[in-house]
C-alpha cells in the first residue's frame, strides 16, 4: 500500500465500488470514518487498480433521474485517498493491450482508406480533365465543322444567287427582245 494522498491532479476521475481485497485491512481517512474501496475504470494508467477514499461527500450526492443516467458525485469532504494496489491486474494490462492493438488497427485502417479515398480523388480529378480535354476538343471540331459548313453554304447560296441573276438578266433580255419585236406572226416567238 501507498501513503495517504491529497493531491487531486491525479486522483482517479472515473471510479466504481469495489470489495476490499483479501489480506487487507480497512482503513480510516482524516475524517474519522472507514474509508470506501473504490476500483478505476478510466482508461489510464491506474486502469482496475484500487484504493481507499474518503466516504464523506462534500456535499449531499445528486440524486439519480434514472437508472442510466448517473450525475457525477461531489468531492470527498476530507479528500483523503491511498492506493491498496501498486501494479495493475494483469486483466487491466491485457485490456489496455487489446485497446491499444485495436486503437493502432483503426489507425492503419483509417489511414488505409484516407490512401484509398485519396486515391480515387485523384483518378476523379484526372478523369475530370480527360473528360474536359476531350469536350474542348469535340467543341474545337464541331467549331470547325459550322465554319466549313457555313462556308459551304455561302458558297451554295451566291451559286444560286449568281444562276438567278443569269437567269433574271436573260428574262429581261427576252423581254426586251419581245417588246421591241416586229410583230412578224400569229404567235408569240417562243412557240414557233
Amino acid at each position: 500500500m501507498s501513503l495517504p494522498c491529497s493531491d487531486q491532479s491525479i486522483r482517479p476521475r472515473k471510479m466504481q465500488s469495489a470489495s476490499l481485497p483479501r489480506g487487507v485491512e480497512a482503513v480510516r481517512c482524516w475524517c474519522g470514518d472507514v474509508c470506501k474501496v473504490k476500483e478505476v475504470t478510466d482508461f489510464s494508467d491506474w486502469l482496475g487498480m484500487k484504493f481507499f477514499m474518503c466516504a464523506n461527500y462534500e456535499s449531499d450526492p445528486p440524486e439519480s433521474i434514472s437508472a442510466y443516467v448517473r450525475p457525477p458525485s461531489p468531492p470527498p469532504l476530507c479528500m483523503y485517498y491511498r492506493w491498496i494496489d501498486t501494479e495493475m491486474p494483469d486483466w487491466a494490462v491485457t485490456e489496455i493491450r487489446e485497446r491499444g492493438r485495436r486503437a493502432w488497427a483503426s489507425l492503419d485502417l483509417e489511414e488505409r482508406r484516407e490512401k484509398a479515398e485519396a486515391e480515387q480523388k485523384k483518378e476523379w480529378e484526372d478523369y475530370c480533365v480527360e473528360q474536359r480535354a476531350f469536350l474542348d476538343e469535340m467543341k474545337r471540331k464541331n467549331q470547325e465543322e459550322k465554319l466549313r459548313l457555313e462556308e459551304v453554304y455561302r458558297q451554295r447560296e451566291q451559286a444560286r444567287e449568281a444562276e438567278r441573276e443569269r437567269k433574271r438578266e436573260r428574262a429581261r433580255a427576252a423581254k426586251a427582245a419581245e417588246e421591241a419585236g416586229d410583230g412578224k406572226g400569229k404567235y408569240p416567238r417562243w412557240t414557233q
